[in-house]
Protein backbone atom coordinates (compact mmCIF):
# COMPACT_ATOMS: atom_id res chain seq x y z
CA UNK A 1 0.00 0.00 0.00
CA UNK A 2 2.68 2.28 0.92
CA UNK A 3 4.45 2.21 -2.33
CA UNK A 4 1.02 3.57 -4.10
CA UNK A 5 1.45 6.96 -2.25
CA UNK A 6 2.53 10.33 -3.68
CA UNK A 7 5.11 11.63 -1.97
CA UNK A 8 5.00 15.24 -1.59
CA UNK A 9 7.78 18.17 -0.76
CA UNK A 10 5.80 20.45 1.39
CA UNK A 11 3.63 19.23 4.59
CA UNK A 12 -0.17 20.21 4.80
CA UNK A 13 -1.89 20.63 8.24
CA UNK A 14 0.99 19.08 10.15
CA UNK A 15 0.34 17.03 13.18
CA UNK A 16 3.14 18.53 15.46
CA UNK A 17 4.79 21.43 16.22
CA UNK A 18 8.53 22.00 16.20
CA UNK A 19 11.18 20.96 19.13
CA UNK A 20 10.44 24.05 21.18
CA UNK A 21 7.10 22.56 21.81
CA UNK A 22 8.85 20.43 24.78
CA UNK A 23 8.79 24.06 27.11
CA UNK A 24 5.28 21.79 27.63
CA UNK A 25 7.49 19.22 28.45
CA UNK A 26 9.18 21.03 31.10
CA UNK A 27 5.60 22.75 32.14
CA UNK A 28 3.90 19.37 32.74
CA UNK A 29 6.19 18.88 36.01
CA UNK A 30 4.94 20.40 38.76
CA UNK A 31 6.52 23.70 39.76
CA UNK A 32 8.68 23.98 36.73
CA UNK A 33 9.10 27.18 34.49
CA UNK A 34 10.16 27.30 30.94
CA UNK A 35 12.35 29.80 30.27
CA UNK A 36 12.24 30.12 25.97
CA UNK A 37 15.51 31.73 24.34
CA UNK A 38 13.55 32.74 20.95
CA UNK A 39 12.01 34.84 18.28
CA UNK A 40 8.89 37.00 19.96
CA UNK A 41 5.63 34.63 19.36
CA UNK A 42 7.49 31.39 19.27
CA UNK A 43 6.56 30.64 22.76
CA UNK A 44 3.16 31.70 22.31
CA UNK A 45 2.32 29.80 19.10
CA UNK A 46 3.05 26.73 20.71
CA UNK A 47 1.17 27.09 23.23
CA UNK A 48 -1.72 27.91 20.89
CA UNK A 49 -1.37 25.01 19.02
CA UNK A 50 -0.40 22.84 21.66
CA UNK A 51 -2.53 23.37 24.23
CA UNK A 52 -4.60 25.28 23.54
CA UNK A 53 -6.33 24.15 20.73
CA UNK A 54 -5.95 20.81 21.00
CA UNK A 55 -8.54 20.09 24.07
CA UNK A 56 -7.90 23.46 25.28
CA UNK A 57 -5.81 21.89 27.98
CA UNK A 58 -4.35 25.11 29.48
CA UNK A 59 -1.53 26.63 30.20
CA UNK A 60 -0.52 25.52 33.81
CA UNK A 61 1.85 26.53 36.54
CA UNK A 62 4.60 27.84 33.93
CA UNK A 63 3.14 27.28 30.50
CA UNK A 64 1.42 29.93 28.66
CA UNK A 65 1.91 33.49 29.20
CA UNK A 66 3.68 32.24 32.34
CA UNK A 67 6.69 31.25 30.84
CA UNK A 68 9.71 33.65 30.18
CA UNK A 69 10.93 34.88 27.10
CA UNK A 70 13.80 36.67 25.35
CA UNK A 71 11.74 37.44 22.49
CA UNK A 72 14.65 38.14 20.31
CA UNK A 73 15.09 40.70 17.91
CA UNK A 74 17.18 42.27 15.36
CA UNK A 75 19.89 42.85 18.04
CA UNK A 76 20.24 39.98 19.39
CA UNK A 77 20.35 38.16 15.81
CA UNK A 78 22.85 40.51 14.98
CA UNK A 79 25.26 40.41 17.92
CA UNK A 80 24.18 37.57 19.92
CA UNK A 81 21.39 37.17 22.82
CA UNK A 82 23.60 35.56 25.63
CA UNK A 83 23.73 38.39 27.95
CA UNK A 84 19.56 39.43 27.06
CA UNK A 85 19.12 35.88 28.21
CA UNK A 86 21.00 36.13 31.42
CA UNK A 87 18.78 39.36 32.45
CA UNK A 88 16.26 37.03 31.88
CA UNK A 89 16.92 34.43 33.99
CA UNK A 90 18.18 37.01 36.87
CA UNK A 91 14.83 38.74 36.75
CA UNK A 92 12.89 35.04 36.22
CA UNK A 93 14.75 34.46 39.54
CA UNK A 94 13.23 36.87 41.48
CA UNK A 95 9.91 36.94 40.32
CA UNK A 96 9.49 33.57 38.95
CA UNK A 97 8.92 30.57 41.95
CA UNK A 98 9.40 27.40 40.85
CA UNK A 99 11.48 24.02 41.86
CA UNK A 100 13.16 24.18 38.35
CA UNK A 101 13.83 26.08 35.29
CA UNK A 102 14.19 25.02 32.20
CA UNK A 103 16.13 26.78 29.48
CA UNK A 104 15.08 26.26 26.23
CA UNK A 105 16.08 27.79 22.99
CA UNK A 106 14.89 28.67 19.53
CA UNK A 107 16.04 28.45 16.16
CA UNK A 108 17.35 32.02 16.15
CA UNK A 109 19.11 31.20 19.23
CA UNK A 110 20.78 27.72 17.50
CA UNK A 111 21.37 29.67 14.26
CA UNK A 112 23.32 32.39 15.97
CA UNK A 113 25.11 29.94 18.06
CA UNK A 114 25.06 31.92 21.58
CA UNK A 115 26.70 29.74 24.43
CA UNK A 116 23.15 28.68 26.83
CA UNK A 117 25.34 26.39 27.86
CA UNK A 118 27.87 28.50 29.52
CA UNK A 119 25.34 31.43 30.25
CA UNK A 120 23.17 28.42 32.48
CA UNK A 121 26.23 27.30 34.05
CA UNK A 122 26.95 30.21 35.87
CA UNK A 123 23.89 30.30 37.70
CA UNK A 124 24.02 26.04 37.99
CA UNK A 125 26.98 27.33 39.91
CA UNK A 126 25.21 29.06 42.10
CA UNK A 127 23.47 26.56 43.43
CA UNK A 128 20.26 27.87 41.16
CA UNK A 129 17.91 24.50 40.59
CA UNK A 130 18.34 25.52 36.52
CA UNK A 131 19.09 23.38 33.41
CA UNK A 132 18.71 23.86 29.51
CA UNK A 133 17.96 22.15 26.08
CA UNK A 134 18.72 23.04 22.42
CA UNK A 135 16.00 22.52 21.04
CA UNK A 136 15.73 24.75 17.85
CA UNK A 137 12.46 24.10 15.58
CA UNK A 138 14.84 22.03 12.68
CA UNK A 139 16.20 19.59 15.63
CA UNK A 140 12.59 18.20 14.65
CA UNK A 141 9.38 18.15 16.36
CA UNK A 142 7.11 17.73 19.75
CA UNK A 143 8.49 13.93 19.96
CA UNK A 144 12.35 15.09 19.25
CA UNK A 145 12.32 17.96 21.86
CA UNK A 146 10.39 15.93 24.60
CA UNK A 147 13.31 13.32 24.56
CA UNK A 148 16.09 15.98 24.62
CA UNK A 149 14.15 18.06 27.90
CA UNK A 150 13.87 14.80 29.98
CA UNK A 151 17.78 14.15 28.92
CA UNK A 152 18.65 17.61 29.90
CA UNK A 153 16.96 17.45 33.01
CA UNK A 154 18.31 14.01 34.26
CA UNK A 155 22.04 14.97 32.95
CA UNK A 156 21.67 18.69 34.24
CA UNK A 157 19.94 18.26 37.35
CA UNK A 158 18.98 15.19 38.44
CA UNK A 159 23.21 13.82 38.21
CA UNK A 160 24.97 10.71 38.69
CA UNK A 161 23.95 8.45 41.10
CA UNK A 162 25.77 4.76 42.66
CA UNK A 163 23.46 4.15 45.31
CA UNK A 164 20.80 1.40 46.05
CA UNK A 165 17.95 0.50 43.97
CA UNK A 166 14.02 0.61 45.36
CA UNK A 167 12.48 -2.80 44.70
CA UNK A 168 9.55 -2.57 42.79
CA UNK A 169 9.81 0.92 41.67
CA UNK A 170 9.45 2.09 38.48
CA UNK A 171 9.72 5.24 36.15
CA UNK A 172 7.05 5.02 33.41
CA UNK A 173 7.95 6.81 29.84
CA UNK A 174 4.86 6.59 27.89
CA UNK A 175 2.81 9.55 26.69
CA UNK A 176 4.37 13.00 25.72
CA UNK A 177 2.66 15.83 27.87
CA UNK A 178 0.01 17.60 25.89
CA UNK A 179 0.84 17.01 22.21
CA UNK A 180 -0.96 14.13 23.39
CA UNK A 181 -4.47 15.33 24.08
CA UNK A 182 -5.59 12.77 26.63
CA UNK A 183 -2.07 12.73 28.34
CA UNK A 184 -3.44 14.03 32.05
CA UNK A 185 -6.24 11.26 32.44
CA UNK A 186 -4.16 8.67 30.88
CA UNK A 187 -1.16 8.96 32.86
CA UNK A 188 -3.23 9.12 35.72
CA UNK A 189 -4.77 5.70 34.86
CA UNK A 190 -1.27 4.10 34.11
CA UNK A 191 0.07 4.94 37.42
CA UNK A 192 -3.21 3.75 39.09
CA UNK A 193 -3.57 0.50 37.49
CA UNK A 194 0.47 -0.07 38.52
CA UNK A 195 0.18 1.11 41.61
CA UNK A 196 -2.73 -1.85 41.96
CA UNK A 197 -0.70 -4.04 41.37
CA UNK A 198 1.47 -2.92 44.23
CA UNK A 199 4.46 -0.93 42.14
CA UNK A 200 5.35 2.26 43.32
CA UNK A 201 5.37 4.19 40.27
CA UNK A 202 7.06 7.42 39.18
CA UNK A 203 4.82 8.82 36.70
CA UNK A 204 6.76 12.31 36.15
CA UNK A 205 4.72 14.49 34.82
CA UNK A 206 1.42 16.01 35.62
CA UNK A 207 -1.24 16.07 38.80
CA UNK A 208 -0.24 12.59 39.98
CA UNK A 209 3.79 13.38 39.84
CA UNK A 210 5.32 14.69 43.14
CA UNK A 211 7.57 17.06 40.95
CA UNK A 212 10.82 17.57 41.16
CA UNK A 213 11.85 15.33 44.23
CA UNK A 214 10.38 12.30 41.90
CA UNK A 215 12.71 13.16 39.14
CA UNK A 216 15.26 12.90 41.86
CA UNK A 217 14.17 9.41 42.76
CA UNK A 218 13.98 8.44 38.85
CA UNK A 219 17.71 6.76 39.68
CA UNK A 220 16.29 4.82 42.40
CA UNK A 221 14.04 3.06 40.69
CA UNK A 222 14.14 -1.04 39.95
CA UNK A 223 13.88 -0.52 36.28
CA UNK A 224 11.94 1.70 33.24
CA UNK A 225 8.65 1.28 31.75
CA UNK A 226 8.66 2.32 28.39
CA UNK A 227 4.98 2.16 26.93
CA UNK A 228 4.80 3.62 23.64
CA UNK A 229 6.24 2.16 20.21
CA UNK A 230 9.46 4.37 20.20
CA UNK A 231 9.09 7.51 22.08
CA UNK A 232 11.35 7.12 25.23
CA UNK A 233 13.39 4.26 23.91
CA UNK A 234 16.52 6.12 23.55
CA UNK A 235 16.10 7.65 26.74
CA UNK A 236 15.79 4.18 28.59
CA UNK A 237 19.05 3.16 27.03
CA UNK A 238 20.76 6.12 28.25
CA UNK A 239 19.41 5.63 31.86
CA UNK A 240 20.82 2.03 31.48
CA UNK A 241 23.84 3.14 30.88
CA UNK A 242 23.94 6.15 32.95
CA UNK A 243 22.40 4.18 36.48
CA UNK A 244 22.72 0.58 35.14
CA UNK A 245 18.45 0.23 35.00
CA UNK A 246 16.90 -1.97 32.97
CA UNK A 247 14.15 -1.46 30.75
CA UNK A 248 11.00 -3.17 29.58
CA UNK A 249 9.59 -1.97 26.38
CA UNK A 250 5.64 -2.89 25.77
CA UNK A 251 4.67 -0.61 22.23
CA UNK A 252 0.87 -0.85 23.22
CA UNK A 253 -0.94 1.02 25.39
CA UNK A 254 -3.73 -0.97 26.87
CA UNK A 255 -7.09 0.41 25.91
CA UNK A 256 -10.19 -1.76 28.00
CA UNK A 257 -9.86 -5.24 29.59
CA UNK A 258 -8.08 -7.78 27.96
CA UNK A 259 -5.26 -5.41 26.49
CA UNK A 260 -4.59 -4.05 30.37
CA UNK A 261 -4.68 -7.11 31.97
CA UNK A 262 -2.38 -8.78 29.64
CA UNK A 263 -0.18 -5.22 30.18
CA UNK A 264 0.12 -5.99 33.96
CA UNK A 265 0.78 -9.70 33.38
CA UNK A 266 3.60 -8.58 31.76
CA UNK A 267 4.67 -5.73 33.77
CA UNK A 268 4.05 -7.96 37.40
CA UNK A 269 6.47 -10.80 35.76
CA UNK A 270 9.21 -8.37 34.56
CA UNK A 271 9.41 -6.90 38.39
CA UNK A 272 8.74 -10.02 40.14
CA UNK A 273 5.44 -9.07 41.97
CA UNK A 274 3.30 -11.82 43.63
CA UNK A 275 0.90 -13.51 41.18
CA UNK A 276 -1.56 -13.56 43.71
CA UNK A 277 -1.30 -9.93 43.99
CA UNK A 278 -1.40 -9.00 40.08
CA UNK A 279 -4.44 -11.53 39.65
CA UNK A 280 -6.80 -10.39 43.01
CA UNK A 281 -6.55 -6.46 41.14
CA UNK A 282 -7.12 -7.64 37.48
CA UNK A 283 -10.43 -9.79 39.16
CA UNK A 284 -11.57 -6.68 40.77
CA UNK A 285 -10.91 -4.36 37.92
CA UNK A 286 -12.65 -6.42 35.77
CA UNK A 287 -15.15 -7.15 37.46
CA UNK A 288 -15.96 -3.31 37.71
CA UNK A 289 -15.53 -2.98 33.50
CA UNK A 290 -17.56 -6.05 32.77
CA UNK A 291 -20.51 -5.06 34.74
CA UNK A 292 -20.85 -2.28 32.74
CA UNK A 293 -19.88 -3.79 29.20
CA UNK A 294 -22.87 -6.31 30.40
CA UNK A 295 -25.21 -3.59 30.62
CA UNK A 296 -23.67 -1.59 27.56
CA UNK A 297 -24.09 -5.04 25.29
CA UNK A 298 -28.32 -4.17 25.55
CA UNK A 299 -27.55 -1.45 23.12
CA UNK A 300 -24.93 -3.21 20.91
CA UNK A 301 -27.11 -6.00 20.43
CA UNK A 302 -30.28 -4.16 19.83
CA UNK A 303 -28.15 -1.76 16.97
CA UNK A 304 -25.55 -3.94 15.37
CA UNK A 305 -27.56 -3.62 12.10
CA UNK A 306 -26.85 0.34 12.20
CA UNK A 307 -23.32 0.23 13.56
CA UNK A 308 -20.20 0.90 11.57
CA UNK A 309 -18.17 -2.22 10.81
CA UNK A 310 -15.23 -0.51 9.69
CA UNK A 311 -12.99 2.15 11.31
CA UNK A 312 -9.78 4.59 10.24
CA UNK A 313 -7.04 5.61 12.69
CA UNK A 314 -5.42 9.14 11.76
CA UNK A 315 -2.66 9.70 14.29
CA UNK A 316 0.50 9.53 15.98
CA UNK A 317 1.94 5.77 16.71
CA UNK A 318 1.03 5.64 20.45
CA UNK A 319 -2.51 5.76 19.64
CA UNK A 320 -2.88 4.57 16.02
CA UNK A 321 -1.98 1.33 17.56
CA UNK A 322 -3.62 1.01 21.15
CA UNK A 323 -6.74 1.78 19.18
CA UNK A 324 -6.46 -0.46 16.29
CA UNK A 325 -5.75 -3.81 18.90
CA UNK A 326 -9.16 -2.41 21.21
CA UNK A 327 -11.20 -1.97 18.14
CA UNK A 328 -10.52 -4.69 16.59
CA UNK A 329 -10.12 -7.38 19.36
CA UNK A 330 -12.67 -6.13 21.75
CA UNK A 331 -15.17 -4.64 19.73
CA UNK A 332 -14.83 -6.57 16.57
CA UNK A 333 -14.56 -3.76 13.98
CA UNK A 334 -12.53 -4.11 10.66
CA UNK A 335 -9.98 -2.05 10.37
CA UNK A 336 -9.81 -0.09 7.13
CA UNK A 337 -6.81 2.36 7.12
CA UNK A 338 -4.20 2.97 9.68
CA UNK A 339 -1.84 6.27 9.40
CA UNK A 340 0.64 7.17 11.90
CA UNK A 341 1.88 10.84 11.37
CA UNK A 342 4.06 11.83 13.61
CA UNK A 343 6.93 11.46 11.82
CA UNK A 344 8.73 8.39 13.39
CA UNK A 345 12.43 8.25 12.92
CA UNK A 346 12.73 5.76 9.81
CA UNK A 347 14.69 2.94 12.39
CA UNK A 348 11.78 2.33 14.50
CA UNK A 349 9.05 1.60 11.56
CA UNK A 350 9.71 -1.74 10.57
CA UNK A 351 9.29 -2.62 14.36
CA UNK A 352 5.88 -0.72 13.98
CA UNK A 353 4.77 -2.34 10.95
CA UNK A 354 5.79 -5.70 12.49
CA UNK A 355 3.15 -5.00 15.41
CA UNK A 356 0.34 -4.26 12.75
CA UNK A 357 0.81 -7.87 11.40
CA UNK A 358 -0.25 -9.43 14.41
CA UNK A 359 -3.10 -7.06 15.61
CA UNK A 360 -5.48 -10.27 16.61
CA UNK A 361 -4.96 -13.93 16.31
CA UNK A 362 -6.66 -13.73 12.95
CA UNK A 363 -5.86 -10.35 11.63
CA UNK A 364 -3.36 -8.85 10.42
CA UNK A 365 -3.25 -4.92 8.63
CA UNK A 366 -0.73 -2.17 6.76
CA UNK A 367 -0.07 1.17 8.07
CA UNK A 368 1.30 3.68 6.53
CA UNK A 369 3.44 7.01 7.75
CA UNK A 370 2.45 10.17 6.21
CA UNK A 371 3.27 13.65 7.48
CA UNK A 372 1.09 15.94 4.88
CA UNK A 373 -2.26 16.62 5.70
CA UNK A 374 -3.55 16.53 1.66
CA UNK A 375 -2.03 13.04 0.88
CA UNK A 376 -3.90 11.67 4.36
CA UNK A 377 -7.20 12.90 2.71
CA UNK A 378 -6.89 11.51 -0.72
CA UNK A 379 -5.14 8.26 0.99
CA UNK A 380 -8.89 8.24 3.34
CA UNK A 381 -10.86 9.31 0.00
CA UNK A 382 -9.40 5.68 -1.69
CA UNK A 383 -10.49 3.61 0.71
CA UNK A 384 -13.03 1.14 0.47
CA UNK A 385 -14.52 1.43 4.13
CA UNK A 386 -17.66 -0.18 2.99
CA UNK A 387 -21.52 0.54 2.45
CA UNK A 388 -22.23 1.78 6.05
CA UNK A 389 -20.70 4.76 7.31
CA UNK A 390 -17.26 4.55 9.14
CA UNK A 391 -15.69 5.84 12.52
CA UNK A 392 -12.45 7.41 11.51
CA UNK A 393 -10.13 8.27 14.59
CA UNK A 394 -8.30 11.40 14.07
CA UNK A 395 -7.82 15.43 14.25
CA UNK A 396 -9.57 18.65 13.48
CA UNK A 397 -7.79 18.90 10.01
CA UNK A 398 -9.85 15.55 9.05
CA UNK A 399 -13.12 16.70 10.16
CA UNK A 400 -13.91 17.95 6.00
CA UNK A 401 -12.86 14.34 5.11
CA UNK A 402 -15.24 12.73 7.45
CA UNK A 403 -17.95 14.55 5.74
CA UNK A 404 -16.97 13.37 2.23
CA UNK A 405 -16.84 9.67 2.95
CA UNK A 406 -19.95 10.20 5.50
CA UNK A 407 -17.74 8.73 8.99
CA UNK A 408 -18.66 9.68 12.70
CA UNK A 409 -15.35 11.47 13.46
CA UNK A 410 -13.67 11.26 17.06
CA UNK A 411 -10.74 13.68 17.28
CA UNK A 412 -8.13 11.96 19.39
CA UNK A 413 -4.91 13.55 18.38
CA UNK A 414 -3.34 17.48 17.98
CA UNK A 415 -5.17 19.00 16.95
CA UNK A 416 -8.21 18.53 18.61
CA UNK A 417 -10.09 21.92 18.55
CA UNK A 418 -13.42 20.23 18.90
CA UNK A 419 -13.05 18.56 22.07
CA UNK A 420 -12.38 20.34 25.71
CA UNK A 421 -10.11 17.90 27.84
CA UNK A 422 -10.22 18.30 31.00
CA UNK A 423 -9.10 14.72 32.94
CA UNK A 424 -10.53 11.77 30.29
CA UNK A 425 -8.71 8.89 29.63
CA UNK A 426 -9.00 6.73 26.96
CA UNK A 427 -6.78 4.08 28.35
CA UNK A 428 -7.05 0.93 30.84
CA UNK A 429 -10.12 -0.27 32.41
CA UNK A 430 -12.19 3.10 33.54
CA UNK A 431 -10.93 4.84 29.86
CA UNK A 432 -12.00 2.78 28.26
CA UNK A 433 -15.42 2.85 29.13
CA UNK A 434 -15.47 6.33 28.67
CA UNK A 435 -14.28 5.62 24.76
CA UNK A 436 -17.18 3.32 24.57
CA UNK A 437 -19.48 5.99 25.34
CA UNK A 438 -18.09 8.46 23.18
CA UNK A 439 -17.28 5.80 20.11
CA UNK A 440 -20.74 4.70 20.18
CA UNK A 441 -22.82 8.31 20.50
CA UNK A 442 -20.96 9.59 17.87
CA UNK A 443 -21.79 6.51 15.94
CA UNK A 444 -25.38 7.03 16.50
CA UNK A 445 -25.36 10.53 16.33
CA UNK A 446 -23.66 10.03 12.57
CA UNK A 447 -26.55 7.45 11.76
CA UNK A 448 -29.23 9.49 12.25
Amino acid sequence: MSETIEKTNSINQPRYGCSLGSLYTAAAIPRVIPITHCGPGCADKQFTATAFYNGFQGSGYGGGSVSPSVNASEKEVVFGGAERLSELISATLKVMDADLYVVLTGCIADLVGDDVGSVVSKFQQKGVPIVYAETGGFKGNNYTGHELVTKAIIDQFVGDYDGPKEEKSVNVWSLVPFIDTFWRGDLEEIKRILEGIGLKVNILFGHESNGVEEWKDIPKAEFNLVLSPWVGLELAKHLEKKYNQPYLHIPVIPIGAQETSDFLRKVGEYAKVDSEVVESFIKKEEDYYYYYLENFSDFYSEYWWGLPAKFGVVSDSAYNLALTKFLVNQLGLIPGRQIITENTPEEYQDFIREQYTHIADDVSTTVDFIEDGYTIGQELLKTDFGHKPPLLFATTWDRDIAKEINAGILEIGFPASYEVVVNRSNIGYRGALSLLEKIYTTAISTSA
